[in-house]
């Protein structure tokens, strides 16, 4: 990986030489061996080429950082933040903020400047919408790169711009969600006013285990799968079959979410307001 001013000015390319296929072009300047795996840390070792020394990474790549490696995708811009009035940016594939951090929110990891889990946590929930930003503060959660005792402590108090946005996605907030769009769907309903519990054991009349379901509305047994794959081995089918034909003895009503579904929210709502009227004879209050 190298800038290409450097090799260029080194006589070690010629710039034809710099065009063809045997790099690939990261950002403006900037370029790789097409021959290595295009990732988050590839981009993020390009990134590092470019930005100046008061450069920090932030946000959900300053998460992928700290490990929560599924919080950011290679096609999504590499988040970097530079003090106010540095001369930087805009960079395609970068999202660049002019914002001044305090330096006890800035750490190092792999000798990558980035904000520490809870400066990182806070930022992503003070600039993402909840219905995104939920799904990544519980994976943030879930994996104990926060504590949500201080994450909470630390959006309460908060003030100023971003602030009741931040503190909104705090509270929704869960680590007992095992999946990002599981996450997503929790968001969506509990902003309509329908309030689902993640990851609920079912049990019969004798406390036995029947099964944990992704949301439930344990008052009126409705649980909601986030079907994200379909199962069409004959061993996981029979064992699906089994698992629904168990929640339907213990009373229970399931509906199906799929991927298509979380496509449009409102329609999503629609269907899950129906589903709990035809399951409680209309007389769900949701």
């Amino acid at each position: 990986m190298f800038r290409a001013r450097d090799v260029l000015a080194d006589g070690i390319l010629t710039p034809g030489a710099l065009r063809s296929s045997a790099w690939r072009r990261l950002y403006r300047g900037v370029y790789a061996d097409a021959s290595l795996a295009d990732t988050v840390g590839l981009r993020i070792r390009g990134a590092s080429l470019i930005a100046p020394p008061s450069g920090v990474f932030t946000g959900r790549t300053a998460a992928y950082l700290h490990g929560a490696t599924e919080l950011a995708g290679v096609r999504s811009p590499v988040e970097v933040t530079v003090p106010p009035g540095t001369s930087f940016g805009p960079v395609s594939g970068l999202r660049v903020r002019h914002v001044a951090l305090h330096p006890a929110d800035v750490t190092a990891v792999a000798r990558r400047r980035c904000t520490t889990e809870l400066a990182t946590a806070l930022a992503i929930a003070g600039i993402e919408s909840p219905v995104t930003s939920v799904a990544a503060l519980d994976v943030l959660l879930r994996r104990g790169l926060v504590n949500g005792r201080e994450l909470r402590s630390a959006a309460d108090a908060l003030a100023g711009r971003g602030a009741g946005r931040t503190r909104q996605a705090v509270s929704l907030a869960d680590p007992r969600a095992e999946s990002q769009p599981e996450s997503t769907l929790r968001v969506v309903l509990a902003l309509a006013g329908i309030e689902a519990v993640p990851q609920f054991t079912v049990r019969d009349e004798h406390t036995r285990f029947v099964a944990r379901v992704d949301l439930a509305l344990p008052l009126i047994k409705v649980a909601i799968e986030y079907d994200g794959a379909w199962h069409g081995d004959a061993p996981q089918l029979a064992k699906d079959r089994r698992r629904m034909n168990a929640l339907t003895s213990a009373g229970w009503k399931v509906l199906f979410v799929t991927a298509a579904d979380m496509r449009d929210p409102v329609a999503l709502v629609a269907k899950v307001r129906a589903f709990i009227a035809s399951a409680t004879s209309g007389k769900s209050s949701f």
